[in-house]
C-alpha cells in the first residue's frame, strides 16, 4: 500500500533539462553517506548499488572530497541526493543551484526559511543549469524544520505560535508557492503535506530508524514502516545503515519491512 496519499518515485535518465520518473508503490531509500572519506563513501555506495538506487552527498563527505564526488557515485548507476541546503539570498543560491545542475546530481535541499523569492530564483537557475550544461533539472526541495528540533527549540530562537506542525505546514506552502518540487519534513509531518498539498508533491523524511533504533540526535523520528503509511516518498537513512557490521543485510531488513506495509 502507499500509505494516506504517498506518490513515490525513482528517478531514471530523461530528455534534457527534465526527469523521468518511475512510479512505485513503497519509498524510495535515500543512504546517507555521513562520511568524511571518499574510498569509505564508495565502497558503501558499491556495497549497496542493486539494493537501493540513491545516495545522500552531504556537507561532511562534499567539504571532504569535493564536487567529484557526485560523478563518481554516479558511474556507480546510482542517483544523487546533494543535501547542502542552501540558504542566502536570492542571487548567490541561484547561482548555487546552477552549478549543482551542471554537476548531474538528481535532487538537492535548501531552506524554506529562506523566503520565496530565494527559492523560485533557485527553482529558475535549477532549469537553466540543466538546459546550460545539457542535463536534466534535478529535482528541488525545501527544508521545512530540521528533525532535531523540537517545539522549544524553535520558542527559544523567536516566539512561534502554533505546533511544529503548523510551522511546517506554512513553510511547505511557501515552497509550493515558489515552485519548488517539494519539502524535507518528518513523518509527523507528512500525511497533513500530502493532504494539503497534493501526491504529487514530494515528501523527504530523515530520522529514519528502524525499529528499537537509537535516536541518536534526532528528536522527531520514526521507523520505514511508519513513514511509508504517512505518505513519505523518500526516506533519508544513515547511521542505521552505514554503521551497521552489514549494511547490505541492514538495507535489505528495512526493505523487508517495507514490503510487509
Amino acid at each position: 500500500m502507499t500509505g494516506r496519499g504517498g506518490c513515490h518515485y525513482i528517478i531514471s535518465s530523461g530528455r534534457k533539462g527534465r526527469q523521468m520518473e518511475t512510479r512505485t508503490d513503497k519509498p524510495v531509500i535515500i543512504v546517507a553517506l555521513d562520511v568524511e572519506d571518499g574510498a569509505a563513501a564508495l565502497d558503501l555506495a558499491g556495497s549497496l548499488v542493486g539494493k537501493v538506487p540513491f545516495f545522500k552527498v552531504g556537507s561532511r563527505l562534499f567539504t571532504a572530497e569535493g564536487p567529484g564526488m557526485i560523478g563518481r557515485i554516479k558511474k556507480l548507476g546510482a542517483s544523487v541526493f546533494l543535501d547542502l541546503k542552501y540558504h542566502d539570498i536570492p542571487a548567490t543560491v541561484a547561482g548555487s543551484v546552477r552549478a549543482a545542475a551542471g554537476l548531474g546530481i538528481d535532487m538537492l535541499t535548501l531552506h524554506t526559511m529562506g523566503g520565496v523569492e530565494m527559492m523560485r530564483a533557485a527553482a529558475g537557475a535549477a532549469l537553466e543549469g540543466a538546459e546550460m550544461f545539457g542535463g536534466r533539472r534535478p529535482l528541488l526541495v525545501g527544508v521545512t524544520v530540521l528533525t532535531s528540533m523540537s517545539r522549544e527549540d524553535l520558542s527559544a530562537i523567536a516566539p512561534v505560535g502554533g505546533s511544529v506542525r503548523d510551522l511546517v505546514l506554512k513553510l511547505a506552502g511557501r515552497a509550493r508557492e515558489a515552485g519548488l518540487d517539494g519539502v524535507v519534513a518528518s513523518v509527523e509531518e507528512a500525511a497533513a503535506i500530502k493532504e494539503r498539498f497534493g501526491r504529487d508533491f514530494i515528501v523527504v523524511t530523515p530520522g529514519i530508524r528502524p525499529a528499537g533504533g537509537e535516536k541518536g540526535d534526532q528528536k522527531r523520528v520514526a521507523t520505514p514502516a511508519q513513514a511509508a503509511e504517512a505518505g513519505s516518498d523518500y526516506l533519508v537513512i544513515g547511521r542505521p545503515i552505514i554503521k551497521a557490521s552489514s549494511p547490505p543485510e541492514a538495507a535489505a531488513a528495512i526493505l523487508k519491512e517495507l514490503e510487509q506495509v
